[in-house]
């Protein structure tokens, strides 16, 4: 939901050929990108849109170059907020698409296809999520910062993108206390990601791991008092 060009040639009227009045050929030079605005200030301006409605399109265009991280924050947060039984199943579904794109996308870019891409909610109800939402991001933001720099690589990118997978897998399992961590761990990873915090991200993958450990103690300890019952 924000990107900003890669490039910028400046404007240099000294640099104009009299003859033919066409600028000189220049060099592109990469120059550093203006830092992105926070993710909280994002779905601030989201939920004073004057629309009706907002699509998932709307959301991932806002998010821009910082798709996948941020996309993950944004999907993985509802699953923080207490819901009625059953909802995960329902709000799982986009965190699994989004880490399949992050590990098999060969574009090395979030993409829905129209279908999904299209679907939109009602502004009232995104409202009061982001009403949620933004108290904690806007606290998680002041821990996170550019620290630790770790190596970018799409072959990185696609081994996060499977311990992610597994992650909102475990989400959308309809186990009981068993999908807020995952979720929690999810939303630190694509915070943390989109802030190019290292440091954070190994917090994430950590929290992850316990995470992960904790649901398979909860799926076996159901089956054996299930196996027990029967």
């Amino acid at each position: 939901m924000f990107a900003m060009s890669d490039s910028f040639v400046p404007y240099a009227p000294h640099l104009m050929s009299p003859a033919s009045g066409e600028g000189l050929a220049l060099p592109c030079v990469d120059l550093p990108r203006t830092p992105p605005g926070p993710l909280s200030d994002i779905l601030a301006d989201l939920a004073l849109s004057p629309q009706s409605h907002l699509s998932i399109r709307d959301m991932t265009d806002a998010l821009g170059e910082r798709s996948f991280g941020a996309s993950l924050t944004v999907f993985a947060l509802p699953n923080l907020i207490p819901l009625p039984p059953g909802s995960t199943v329902i709000l799982g579904l986009p965190l699994l698409f989004i880490t399949w794109q992050m590990m098999a996308s060969a574009r090395g870019h979030l993409w829905f296809p129209d279908r999904f891409a299209n679907y939109r909610v009602r502004m009232t109800t995104f409202s009061a999520f982001a009403d949620r939402a933004i108290p904690l991001l806007r606290f998680a933001e002041r821990w996170v910062q550019p620290r630790l720099r770790v190596a970018r690589g799409r072959m990185l990118e696609r081994l996060l993108g499977a311990f992610a997978l597994i992650l909102a897998l475990a989400v959308f399992l309809p186990v009981p206390l068993g999908n807020w961590m995952p979720a929690l761990a999810l939303a630190v990873i694509g915070l943390t990601l989109t802030a190019r915090d290292g440091l954070g991200l190994i917090a994430g993958i950590c929290l992850g791991v316990v995470s992960i450990i904790f649901v398979a103690c909860i799926i076996l300890a159901t089956g054996a008092a299930l196996a027990c019952i029967l």
